[in-house]
Order: C-alpha cells, then structure tokens, then sequence
C-alpha cells in the first residue's frame, strides 16, 4: 500500500502522518522532499518545485521493487500544485514550462499511489501562519491541488482520492474508513 498525504503548507499533512504511523507502525514515513533540496534556498521556485516533483516520482517509482508499505509526505501532485499557484500568481519565470513538462512526469509517478489523502484548506483560520509562510502561495497551491486531483489524466483510475477534514481523529477515522475498503 503506497499512501500520499497531500495539501498546501501548515494543512496538518505532518499531524496526520504521525498518527496513522502510531497505528500503522510496519509502514515506512517518507518525510517532505522538500528536505532534500538546498538548503541554501531562502524561498522555493519554479525550480525547486520542479526539483521536489522529480525526486517524488522517482522515489514512488522505486516503491514498487520493494513492496513495503509507504505513507509519504507530499507527492508529485502537491509540487504541480505549486507550480500551477506560480503561474496563476504569475511568478516564478519557467513556472509554466516546468508545470507542462513535469504533467507527464507526475501522470506517470500517480499510478504508482493507491491512496491519495488530501487536506484542504476548509478551515482556512485553522491553522494560524505568519507572512513570512506566504499566505497567498499557500491558498493558491491549496486551490490548485484540488482541482488536480479531480483531473482524470493525472490521477488515473487506479488512485483511489479522498478528502479529509475535521479534527485529528476525524481525519484518521476518514483514513481508517478507506484502508478498510483495501482489506
């Protein structure tokens, strides 16, 4: 089972790991790619994103040889996401080509996730972030992802999407309920 928890920054993804981890413990965390991009980067760009969907598609593609169970932090989706937030922001120089050539490369990453758990902003005073976390990115990327993952050629027939929202235990119990239907 290959689970990608996706949403824009400060929605709860990490929250969310950490407890379906506590009851999933043989499943391996895959933390944000982001933590593998420079770290001399003060502000993430068209590249950087481009970067983060590269190593996300690569490591998803990678999943399959070893068959473990994975719930990953972030997946191809989430940096189109951001790409396509760039673009309509119009920022980010290359954020339109980067966003055209990595379609394919996320199309093709996507078969390869069973369940994608998405967190939208529904609550968008929830969780409080300051200036320095790019409020207008954040709610740009948030629209975007949600209208990727309705998109029937990124997100193929073999993914199964859900939207998760509520308190932590109503979000777990919505992830409990669709890895029941996987028995």
């Amino acid at each position: 089972m290959r689970i990608v928890v996706s949403g824009t920054h400060a929605s709860g993804k990490t929250t969310l790991i950490d407890d379906l981890l506590a009851v999933h413990g043989d499943y391996e965390r895959w933390g944000d790619p982001f933590e593998f991009v420079d770290d001399a980067l003060d502000e993430p760009d068209a590249s950087t994103f481009f970067e983060q969907l590269v190593s996300s598609a690569r490591r998803l593609a990678a999943a399959d040889a070893t068959g473990h169970p994975i719930i990953a932090e972030r997946g191809p989706i989430d940096f189109l996401a951001y790409l396509a937030a760039l673009v309509e922001l119009r920022r980010g120089g290359r954020s339109e080509a980067l966003l055209d050539r990595g379609f394919g490369i996320g199309a093709t990453a996507m078969r390869h996730v069973d369940l994608l758990v998405v967190l939208p902003l529904a609550h968008r005073d929830a969780i409080r972030i300051g200036d320095d976390e790019d409020p207008e990115l954040r709610e740009a990327m948030n629209d975007a992802l949600l209208e990727l993952c309705d998109d029937p050629d990124l997100v193929g027939e073999g993914t199964r999407v859900i939207e998760v929202s509520g308190d932590r235990a109503a979000r777990v119990a919505a992830v409990e309920a669709a890895l029941a239907e996987y028995g």
